[in-house]
């Protein structure tokens, strides 16, 4: 964006948010070495910033959550101060503001006490043996505007870096209110994330997994549609991240509209998860999601570290070799109509015919979409809330 002053030239394909503290050292270490093997970004978590993430020099991308890990008062507040002597770190590239993540959008987040060492509530600045709690909500804004201003802030305190947010996308309205809010003020975001209800995190409660927040495909299309409708999308780059293993997936969602790809779970397996469920216990038998030094030393880093960038390369690889299938140079190139889906024993209709896109400028000039017009309609800078609803929204 216009304000960006250290812009980053980021891979198509990069590592999701993994905390350390959710993860290990081990884990941590051979991630971020794999990233700096195979020059690509490796995004921290909302846990913050280690020793482990800083020992080989990986890209990172600092994902700040509403518990402002690193950068807290004691009283669990925005730190400047504290945030500004990070940022400004060469090795961070990226600050990524998390509003939600998918499979628990509005929920928060909880690390057990039995995984909380004396180490990890150091770096993150909590209490030892008690559950650190990541708050459902974030305490240094209220609303649209003043988010966007949050934005601003930590845009400037990291020296002009690129500086963004990821969201899962829930009520229509709240994501269009952000839109509002940065026609209003103008300030607009460099990136903007979308996770979708998918999303691999093990912590969620299964209510959550099952039914809250929208899957990522159908956000992304959301809100690329809501960027184009705006005049803004050519202002913010767009990631998404919501089961992306694959070249195929990575095709698709870029013929939806997104800039980039990040994923966990395949990252993950390259480390060497396989998948116990054990997490929470800190019992994990791959030495991936645990404290416990003995089980971490199932994970050598010199071997992990190479795995995690060869997945990283044949999986761009793939990438190209469906570009090039498809006659075109690069990713950018594809279009919805380069994809076909099946809806019926006997209809298949391209992503054109199956999703909504806004033309440039038509939600400023009036849409004629019904839901996408209320939800305009109601939708508020000054709040989350919808304003003034009738009809289906008002309904619900």
């Amino acid at each position: 964006g216009a304000e960006c002053m250290k812009p980053y030239s980021a891979s198509v394909f990069n590592i999701s948010a993994m905390s350390y503290g959710s993860l290990s050292a081990n884990a941590i270490r051979a991630l971020n070495k794999g990233a700096k093997l195979g020059d690509f970004a490796h995004d921290t978590g909302e846990g913050g910033v280690s020793r482990y993430h800083r020992e080989h020099g990986g890209d990172l991308i600092w994902e700040v959550g509403s518990g402002y890990f690193c950068c807290r008062n004691k009283d669990g507040s925005f730190c400047p101060e504290k945030f500004a002597g990070i940022a400004t770190d060469p090795q961070i590239k990226m600050v990524e503001l998390k509003l939600s993540q998918g499979a628990k959008p509005g929920h928060g987040g909880v690390l057990p006490a039995a995984k909380v060492s004396k180490e990890i509530a150091e770096i993150r600045g909590v209490e030892m043996g008690r559950d650190c709690i990541s708050p459902a909500r974030h305490s240094a804004f209220a609303t649209p505007i003043e988010m966007m201003q949050f934005i601003a802030s930590l845009r400037s305190l990291s020296g002009g870096k690129p500086t963004g947010f990821k969201l899962c996308i829930g009520h229509p309205w709240e994501f269009l209110a952000v839109v509002k809010a940065m026609l209003k003020t103008g300030i607009t975001p460099d990136f903007i994330v979308v996770d979708g209800k998918e999303g691999g995190t093990g912590a969620a409660p299964l209510e959550f997994m099952d039914h809250l927040g929208m899957p990522m495909r159908e956000g992304l299309t959301f809100v690329h549609s809501a960027l184009v409708g705006t005049n803004l999308r050519d202002k913010i780059k767009l990631g998404a991240a919501g089961k992306i293993v694959a070249g195929f997936d990575m095709a698709r969602v870029m013929a939806l509209g997104a800039d980039w790809c990040n994923a966990a779970r395949g990252f993950m397996f390259a480390v060497g998860c396989l998948q116990s469920q054990q997490c929470h216990t800190d019992r994990c038998p791959t030495g991936v999601a645990t404290q416990d030094r003995l089980r971490q030393r199932a994970i050598v880093i010199s071997d992990k570290s190479l795995r995690v960038a060869h997945f990283h390369r044949e999986t761009v690889i793939a990438l190209a070799e469906l570009i090039a299938a498809a006659g075109l140079n690069h990713p950018s190139e594809l279009r919805p109509y380069h994809f076909m889906r099946r809806t019926g024993p006997d209809r298949i209709v391209s992503f054109t015919e199956l999703y909504r896109f806004m033309e440039p400028g038509e939600l400023l000039t009036g849409t004629t979409h019904p839901s996408l017009k209320e939800a305009w309609e109601v939708a508020s800078p000054e709040t989350f809330a919808p304003q003034g609803a009738s009809g289906p929204v008002a309904r619900r």
